[in-house]
């Protein structure tokens, strides 16, 4: 990844963007679906169903939102010139970490928390 950070970054964001365009038409879908039922979620197993449904969905659209950030606050420490290095302790992140995970932070030495 050295060298080309600012691309695998935004493949990754270009990524986290098309999901969250299809989760929003699946959280879309799973609420139309509710309005057009007559499914009371206490009391009927379809309606539960579909709370659980929309529940799901909501939860993974809120996980893609996080990753689409923490893209962005990559993109952002490549234009400092911080990016690759290690917000703890200072060393250089592996390259192969910043393959997994363009978004890294932390090298694995170092605690995210």
């Amino acid at each position: 990844m050295p060298g080309q950070p600012h691309e695998a970054l935004r493949l990754a964001r270009e990524d986290a963007m098309r999901q969250i365009a299809a989760l929003h038409r699946d959280l879309d879908g799973v609420i139309e679906a509710s309005r057009s039922s007559n499914a009371d979620d206490e009391h009927d197993p379809e309606g539960a169903t579909i709370a659980f449904e929309r529940a799901q969905v909501a939860a993974l659209l809120d996980g893609a939102r996080r990753r689409l950030a923490e893209l962005d606050a990559a993109l952002e420490r490549v234009e400092a010139g911080t990016f690759g290095r290690c917000e703890r302790c200072g060393r250089q992140i592996p390259a192969e970490r910043l393959e997994i995970r363009p978004s890294a932070r932390t090298c694995v030495a170092c605690p995210t928390h």
